[in-house]
């Protein structure tokens, strides 16, 4: 806090100086156009400044590329038109002194007639750049993840406010979308799967306390809540498809960032000028370990990342080398604390955690003409999860060992990609997956006076995907979408085979209807196939391990309408049927599909694949997109979440809150001519999660943690609400620029509860809530 406080002061007194510049600084607008479809370079391409007096125009060379120098800092717009394609409006670009604006275009080819014109400009900010996904997917921008309230340049956080998606908790970005488990989330980045991308992350988990991802190196992404297309899979919630952009093949930038997130320092430019070879790199470390340096004492909690891309272009193509790590760690010990501030009243618990993350990759995309392109990759990825908890009493102040795990996995991945534009009407994708993964599982505490050992095991094992996927466009107004996945896990020889379909019809230039169908399928979490159960004899058995994969049909309905080019409403309402869900016979209450609600992913044994669950709602979405300075998105979600265990009994699942209201906004105030102010606002409300209470009594009487199971989320937390205020200031010199931002997070007394405990000698229960008033700043210069 004391850190925080000191950065809102250093962000007022920024704010209070005068922007004496008065000079009109200018930057250079470049980049490539390219068929949206096949990605080929498109040469001859008209591309015109919009309002810029007098009006400048370029061409786009023999490569598909164009430059713009001397262009006026602050908001853009282009128009980028050819014969044959739909003209193309990109509102409201930002330019700022320090760094070049490098653009990325894609055209796409229109179904026209002798006798038809051309096709009028479009502007459709919300569309998603995977041209197979029709419905129930957008994309999204680095910008808004800076700019949205309460997002800390964080993809999830920006997400949650989406229709649709849920946070599970105030101090984690684990999301739920459509009522499904958070660890139905997939996560890729330029193509290839990716670990969770998190700090403090536990095992089995696709959220934490802080993101790796860095904003900085991010491109235009897509986020998909359902009925996606086949080339994902081994997923039953969502998909975040994460692009990284590549350095600056011409010029060395560099920038600095210091905040929330710790220090981050970050270049960018040409490895070879000839080549167009580039490279793009950041680190980051965190406050905690910057303030411990400086020899203060705070409490350890510590994490460090880093992230490059290299670039090489040949002449048919381009190899791309891709790297993330991160490593985390943190202490919480009561022993070292008085006995008044331990966790219960006459015990406490001493707690470490570390995670560690890192994957890498070598990619190759060769061009077969202009039709065909191919992407191959090799890649691999580790994680590592490390915890212990030892527990401390009036009686015996001295820690001893009540809980323990030490869990790694390594994934070696080849993934190829083939798409194929065979015309303007039709194009067709295919591909092929083949991960190896590599696991060890230990992990053991003490469970009625005995110490339990759930896993302890090393093994590796194989999952192979294919996909295909055709689009056909009847004409410019309507496009039919087909695709089957498959997929093979050689532990068990199972197997599953996904339909998905999709339909996109545009009825005028203001409305447009869709319809999405999916069969999505996901193999069980791997620390599950390993947990053991010991027999009467003593022996173990893996009672998990013939687990199938769970199964959800996905049907979505959709309606969007365009007020006008930055206005438009969007309908969705969508029903999901899961079925194959792990179940527990002698716990006929349990079921894997409440994965998520808590931090640690229990590991029960004997189960079997009889569970079912269903997820149906209407999701609203009004959004300005940013024009006049002004933008806002308001979303509102009506959702009903069940599962049924062993008993076939139907029950609210821990996700089921029922509604989720998101209103944000923000308006972005011009100061003298190189400057602006942006204010932001955000307001939430939502259903309170149902929880499993407490079985007090029986707690006592066996003195650990009894729940009571026959009450299985009937209970619901409090309404939640919460509002963010984020100030926002750009300044523009001649040879850099400087951001500094302020994010004010306020809870009602309707906060979340992000932790219960019940305190197993006196029955007593103790709720854990986030701070009312939370506030956060970072500053970033530019060079």
């Amino acid at each position: 806090m004391k850190i925080s406080s000191f950065l809102i002061v250093l962000s007022f007194t920024f704010l209070s100086i005068t922007a004496n510049s008065q000079e009109k600084l200018v930057q250079t607008i470049r980049g490539s156009v390219v068929d949206k479809e096949s990605q080929i370079p498109i040469p001859g391409v008209n591309i015109v400044i919009l309002n810029s007096d007098p009006q400048r125009g370029a061409i786009t060379d023999d490569k598909g590329t164009f430059r713009f120098e001397k262009v006026h800092v602050g908001r853009q717009s282009i128009q980028i038109s050819y014969i044959g394609y739909k003209t193309q409006i990109l509102d409201n670009i930002y330019l700022n002194s320090a760094k070049e604006t490098i653009l990325k275009i894609e055209l796409e080819e229109s179904i026209t007639t002798i006798d038809e014109v051309v096709v009028k400009a479009t502007v459709r900010k919300d569309q998603p750049i995977n041209k197979m996904a029709t419905i129930s997917a957008r994309s999204f921008t680095v910008e808004e993840t800076n700019k949205y309230p309460g997002s800390y340049g964080d993809p999830a956080r920006m997400a949650a406010n989406y229709a649709g998606v849920m946070s599970v908790r105030d101090n984690r970005n684990d999301i739920v979308i459509r009522g499904n488990s958070s660890t139905g989330l997939l996560w890729r980045l330029d193509g290839i799967e990716i670990p969770n991308p998190n700090h403090f992350a536990a095992s089995g988990t696709t959220g934490g306390p802080i993101t790796i991802l860095n904003n900085n190196l991010l491109a235009n992404s897509d986020f998909l809540t359902g009925a996606f297309p086949a080339e994902y899979g081994n997923a039953l919630a969502g998909v975040f498809d994460l692009k990284m952009r590549t350095g600056n093949n011409e010029k060395r930038e560099y920038w600095a960032e210091f905040g929330y997130n710790g220090l981050e320092f970050g270049a960018e430019g040409p490895i070879s000028k000839k080549t167009n070879a580039s490279y793009l790199i950041t680190y980051r470390y965190s406050l905690v370990d910057i303030i411990d340096l400086l020899g203060a004492e705070v409490e350890t909690t510590k994490y460090q990342d880093l992230t490059f891309k290299l670039n090489f272009p040949t002449k048919k193509g381009r190899f791309t080398i891709l790297g993330m790590g991160g490593k985390s760690y943190i202490e919480m010990f009561d022993s070292n604390d008085d006995q008044k501030d331990w966790s219960f009243a006459q015990w406490g618990e001493d707690l470490s955690n570390g995670s560690d993350i890192g994957t890498f990759a070598l990619s190759y995309t060769h061009f077969f003409g202009t039709k065909t392109r191919m992407q191959t990759a090799l890649s691999t990825y580790g994680s590592k999860v490390t915890t212990q908890i030892d527990t401390l009493s009036v009686w015996n102040p001295n820690p001893s060992n009540w809980a323990g795990e030490k869990t790694s996995e390594v994934k070696a991945s080849f993934t190829t990609h083939i798409n194929t534009k065979i015309n303007a009407r039709n194009t067709i994708n295919y591909g092929f997956k083949y991960d190896r993964l590599f696991v060890n599982f230990a992990d053991s505490s003490i469970v009625n006076g005995n110490f339990r050992t759930d896993t302890d095991v090393s093994d590796n094992f194989g999952i192979s995907q294919v996909y295909l996927q055709y689009k056909h466009k009847f004409n410019n107004n309507l496009e039919l979408y087909t695709g089957l996945h498959g997929q093979f896990l050689d532990l068990n020889n199972t197997y599953a085979f996904e339909p998905r379909l999709g339909f996109n019809w545009s009825l005028n230039d203001k409305n447009s209807f869709k319809i999405g169908y999916g069969l999505h399928s996901q193999a069980q979490l791997r620390v599950i196939y390993f947990t053991q159960t010991e027999l009467p004899d003593g022996s173990i058995e893996f009672t998990n391990k013939d687990l199938d994969f769970s199964k959800s049909h996905q049907a979505i309905l959709g309606f969007d309408h365009l007020f006008n080019d930055n206005l438009r409403l969007k309908i969705e309402t969508y029903y999901q049927y899961l079925y194959d869900i792990p179940v527990k016979e002698n716990l006929p209450e349990y079921s894997v599909l409440n994965y998520g609600a808590e931090y640690f992913i229990e590991r029960i044994d004997s189960l079997t694949n009889d569970g079912t669950g269903r997820n149906y709602g209407i999701e609203f979405t009004l959004e300005r997109f940013l024009n006049n300075n002004f933008y806002f998105l308001i979303t509102t979600s009506l959702y009903e979440s069940k599962y049924s265990g062993y008993d076939k009994k139907e029950r609210n699942t821990a996700f089921n809150g029922n509604f989720a209201i998101n209103a944000l906004g923000g308006y972005e105030i011009k100061v003298r001519k190189n400057n602006a102010l942006n204010i932001g606002l955000r307001f939430t409300y939502s259903g309170g999660r149902p929880y499993i209470p407490y079985n007090v009594q029986e707690t006592i009487n066996r003195t650990e943690e009894v729940l009571d199971w026959n009450n299985a989320y009937e209970s619901h937390q409090d309404n939640y609400f919460r509002a963010n205020l984020r100030l926002g200031f750009k300044r523009n010199r001649p040879k850099f620029s400087v951001e500094m931002s302020m994010d004010l997070q306020y809870r009602t007394n309707y906060t979340s509860v992000y932790e219960r405990r019940i305190d197993p000698l006196n029955g007593e229960i103790h709720y854990y809530t986030e701070m009312e008033l939370y506030p956060m700043a970072s500053w970033r210069i530019q060079f």
